[in-house]
């Protein structure tokens, strides 16, 4: 007979740590299944030196390489494991359930991935780390937050709203640009259109006239016949440049100019700012409340913030943090933080009420995030307008200048 430490659920939430006595670790499991626990790690302690080995946690799963999910598929898996969890089914039968009946095959294969590295001795929290390139650290840190709090389900439902709220923030912002950039789509097309087809047929028209044409009709002829004979140009050319914009911002040193550039922008830069903070402070909220240090709810909501100079200054509050400064007096040295998330942030700390602060502060940024994308989409369809009315005047010119300077002559 040998003793077993193990680590195992109770009511499918709750983390326990006890030892058993039993002949090998097959019969300690039974033996911690007959308690009414679901047994995650089970550890032979005679080989405890050896501990990560086959022999003491079971068998060895090799990690599968899978693709990130979307945020659809974040949402939906976590719905589903949030549902069956809290009523009290299992965490390999929900499993189960997912690698059976989820719609997503990223998801079938990902429960399977997970069923099995449980199965072998891992808890839930060890298991999506080692697949943080599917679920992204954030969700990695809130599940193991929830696991060693024993509130794993309550998590599971704030990391569901979470996703929800980000999927909400995400569809307002692409819902905002999405004209303007219809809008220049549209453009494009139409010029490419004019020069190809409709400058080249009046060529012949201009050349009998005798006349030497203006400038801004010659180059649009030119460049109307250089796309004729390059055919290619016009279809290769947007996508290299939608290709060109893509590496810009995958260059660190480049995308931070980029990011110093928006900032600068009135009405942009609000939009930046306030969509950033929806999501930033939105994840402390639900880290805090999972029972997270607070200095790691500040490292693990940056990893939200997209943009490097809202980054780099949340990074140094944290380090401010760190050294024993008040949050609220770390974030305002950022002068980025708005001033009513501050003084709600240092109310909640100096009335120890800090999680139901910071759920006001996410309401209140997703108010002035609805604010700036409402005024941005206003402001946008007079710029479209007077762009699209420019493109129209100098095509117009361009075509009529010719036929003026003739009847002037008449």
């Amino acid at each position: 007979m040998a003793y077993f430490s193990y680590i195992a659920l109770k009511n499918n939430k709750n983390i326990v740590k006890g030892r058993v006595e039993a002949d090998n670790i097959r019969d300690a499991r039974e033996a911690i299944r007959r308690q009414g626990l679901l047994p995650t790690r089970v550890t032979d302690e005679s080989t405890q030196a050896n501990k990560g080995s086959a022999g003491a946690n079971g068998p060895k799963v090799k990690t599968v390489r899978l693709p990130a999910l979307s945020l659809k598929d974040k949402i939906d898996f976590t719905s589903t494991l949030q549902t069956l969890m809290s009523t009290g089914i299992p965490i390999i039968e929900t499993l189960v359930f997912l690698e059976n009946n989820a719609e997503s095959k990223k998801i079938r294969v990902l429960s399977l991935e997970l069923r099995r590295n449980i199965i072998a001795g891992s808890t839930l929290g060890e298991t999506v780390e080692k697949y943080k390139n599917v679920f992204g650290r954030v969700f990695v840190g809130l599940v193991k937050a929830g696991e060693d709090s024993g509130e794993l389900d309550k998590t599971l439902e704030r990391m569901l709203q979470l996703f929800k709220k980000q999927d909400a923030t995400k569809g307002k912002v692409i819902g905002a640009l999405l004209y303007p950039v219809f809008v220049i789509i549209v453009a494009i097309i139409v010029v490419i259109v004019m020069l190809m087809f409709v400058f080249p047929a009046f060529e012949g028209m201009f050349s009998s006239m005798g006349a030497e044409l203006p400038v801004v009709t010659q180059m649009c002829i030119n460049m109307g016949n250089f796309m004729k004979k390059f055919w290619i140009v016009p279809i290769v050319a947007p996508v290299a440049l939608v290709f060109a914009v893509r590496q810009m911002f995958v260059v660190p040193a480049i995308k931070k100019e980029i990011d110093k550039a928006v900032l600068k922008v009135p009405l942009l830069s609000k939009l930046i700012e306030f969509s950033n903070f929806s999501n930033f402070i939105a994840v402390m909220q639900v880290a805090y409340d999972a029972g997270i240090p607070i200095i790691d709810c500040l490292y693990l909501s940056n990893l939200t913030i997209d943009n490097f100079v809202l980054k780099d200054a949340i990074i140094r509050a944290a380090a401010k943090v760190q050294q024993g400064t008040h949050l609220s007096v770390a974030l305002r040295s950022t002068e980025k933080i708005p001033p009513m998330v501050l003084f709600m942030i240092a109310t909640g700390e100096q009335s120890g009420r800090l999680g139901e602060l910071l759920y006001h502060c996410a309401e209140y940024i997703d108010r002035k995030l609805d604010a700036v994308i409402d005024t941005f989409t206003k402001m946008m369809e007079p710029i479209m307008l007077i762009v699209i009315g420019a493109i129209v005047l100098f095509l117009g010119l361009a075509l009529y200048m010719p036929l003026f300077g003739l009847y002037s002559n008449i």
